[in-house]
């Protein structure tokens, strides 16, 4: 009997911000790799998740959203964005159900889309909230604006219809070989991940400006003698009354976040955390070069 042909190769998930991206990949991979949250803009690098069958070595990677940028920051994001459609096998993207094409969607398609020579696959994602029969001529309209090579209706947060639209994505990879061990299922370290956790908490817990003004750097990140693990974080934002949100009254912010990253990072790793948490003021560091360049977003 002929071995069946084994498949990887790479898919860029891109999209406007707040599609769903971060959750589709945490849905495919079961783990808990992107920030997830209400609010936009979220992910700011490029976070590769790897995904293995016994057919298939599926190696994802989830872009920042696509939108008009403001900042130098925002600048990196959406050129990181871009740039993946350039290195990979399939082009996932993400849009949401709802009346009609919206007016970023068809932005992407005209101004990115239209030139990329791989199959493009547009997900149709968050079909949990509209009702089904909506769905058919939404389809029919971005059939009109481009030829995709599927059209797939997803709900990534409920798990719906995922495991066909993989199948889907498979068929499109080329045959090759497996580019990571089977036991690895992102290539961002542990320090990446790490600080990830902690900005997604502040981002669930405050409001306004606030999330799009703060990073977070690991300055230590140290596995003890005893198994235990000692990080310490510096959390950047760019204003005074910044700080003081994230702080807190009598520094219960800055406590409760503290909390709920290091439980977040335990699950992680599967160790016990010590999680030291400081926070700087760092004026306009979105748009400084060189602060971009520390944090690793340059």
């Amino acid at each position: 009997m002929k071995n069946k042909l084994f498949r990887s190769g790479f898919i860029s998930i891109i999209g406007r911000p707040n599609v769903g991206k971060s959750t589709l990949l945490n849905e495919i991979l079961k783990e808990k790799l992107a920030i997830i949250s209400n609010k936009p803009q979220t992910t700011r690098n490029r976070i590769l998740g790897i995904r293995n069958t016994e057919q298939s070595q599926m190696i994802f990677i989830d872009t920042p959203g696509i939108h008009k940028p403001k900042y130098r920051l925002n600048e990196i994001m959406v050129k990181t964005a871009v740039d993946t459609l350039k290195e990979v096998d399939v082009v996932a993207f993400l849009v949401e159900a709802g009346d009609s094409v919206g007016v970023g969607d068809r932005y992407i398609i005209d101004t990115f889309l239209n030139d990329v020579r791989v199959p493009v696959v547009l997900i149709i994602n968050k079909i949990d909230l509209v009702k089904k029969e909506n769905l058919l001529p939404l389809i029919g309209e971005y059939n009109r604006i481009r030829k995709f090579a599927e059209i797939i209706p997803v709900s990534a947060l409920k798990g719906d219809n995922v495991e066909h639209l993989l199948n889907v994505l498979e068929g499109y990879l080329p045959e090759g070989p497996k580019y990571y061990p089977d036991d690895i299922y992102t290539d961002q370290p542990e320090r990446f991940i790490a600080a990830e956790i902690v900005r997604e908490k502040i981002i669930n817990r405050t409001k306004e400006e606030i999330p799009y003004s703060v990073a977070v750097a690991i300055e230590e990140f140290k596995e003890r003698e005893n198994g235990n693990i000692y990080i310490s974080a510096l959390i950047y934002v760019e204003r005074d009354s910044q700080k003081g949100i994230i702080i807190g009254r009598a520094g219960r912010m800055l406590k409760d976040i503290g909390t709920e990253a290091r439980e977040g990072i335990e699950k992680l790793l599967g160790a016990k955390v010590f999680l030291e948490l400081r926070v700087k003021v760092k004026k306009d560091w979105r748009s400084d070069n060189r602060v971009l360049k520390e944090l690793g977003y340059e």
